[in-house]
């Protein structure tokens, strides 16, 4: 009598769970795929962009239009996720504002020579690498100056720009070397050109940009220290991040990822393609 009363309540408890379980999840995977559902019904995707780094994301004096390998990019990955027909739209973003763009829903995704850091991935989960920055060295074209090691003697000075890594890796690298500091990358750029150091140290893309700018300028010795850029979307969108993998992934397989590329930065002097590229 006993185990008659209490199988069917045992049977009504587990079949509970059960549906609990599957209920959550479903909320689960609803919550992880809200921004990727959102693009594949509106067929639009909202990217956040440079509109001032020259190569990657700059809005051009002539056109009053966005171009650069970024701004390419996003528009290759848009149709790759949502179709041909899928929609490329632009929000300006600087290093204060990509995070809280995303994490304020403005942005599906951040696409702007961001670093994938440590710190980072607490607040934002990135795709995988699309473009191998590391700091590099920009001197003049009738510098001597060919490797990071030619700036490791007394008297040498790197100019970097504050906040940066490019300080740690020359005194890594360079410890004979002065680092000479300023406030942005013009005032890098200015001060290189008044003769105020041998090199200037910061990420190879933003080198490549300003060489593109100056004929008196080049950039040698390669990429002495790997810190690549990814895709970032909102913390937990696992959806929206593999779709992203995917489309970048089906882009380095067509050869339309390597045609960017070579279109932005085949005819930088001094800057190495296979070594950018993924």
């Amino acid at each position: 009598m006993f185990k008659k009363k209490i199988l069917p309540k045992l049977a009504l408890v587990m079949t509970a769970l059960v549906a609990l379980t599957l209920s959550a999840c479903s909320i689960e995977t609803d919550v992880s795929s809200k921004v990727y559902n959102h693009v594949k019904a509106s067929k639009t995707i909202t990217w956040g962009v440079k509109y001032d780094t020259s190569l990657f994301g700059i809005k051009s004096v002539k056109t009053n239009k966005l171009e650069g390998f970024e701004i390419d990019l996003a528009r290759l990955l848009t149709k790759k996720i949502v179709g041909k027909n899928g929609k490329a739209k632009f929000i300006e973003v600087t290093a204060q504002t990509k995070i809280p763009q995303l994490k304020n829903n403005n942005i599906d995704a951040v696409l702007a020579c961001m670093t994938i850091t440590d710190e980072r991935k607490k607040s934002v989960d990135f795709s995988t690498p699309y473009f191998k920055a590391g700091t590099s060295l920009l001197t003049k074209t009738s510098s001597k100056i060919k490797s990071v090691k030619d700036l490791n003697k007394k008297g040498k000075v790197v100019i970097v720009a504050k906040g940066t890594t490019a300080a740690d890796d020359i005194a890594r690298l360079a410890p004979k070397a002065k680092i000479r500091q300023f406030n942005d990358y013009g005032s890098c750029t200015n001060a290189l050109l008044a003769g105020q150091g041998d090199a200037f140290a910061t990420d190879n893309g933003i080198l490549a940009g300003i060489a593109a700018q100056h004929k008196s300028l080049h950039l040698v010795g390669g990429t002495i220290a790997v810190e690549p850029y990814g895709i970032a979307v909102n913390k937990g969108q696992t959806g929206m991040r593999d779709a992203i993998n995917q489309a970048l992934k089906d882009a380095k397989k067509d050869g339309s990822y390597h045609r960017l590329i070579k279109k932005w930065f085949g005819k930088i002097p001094g800057f190495s393609i296979k070594e950018a590229e993924y």
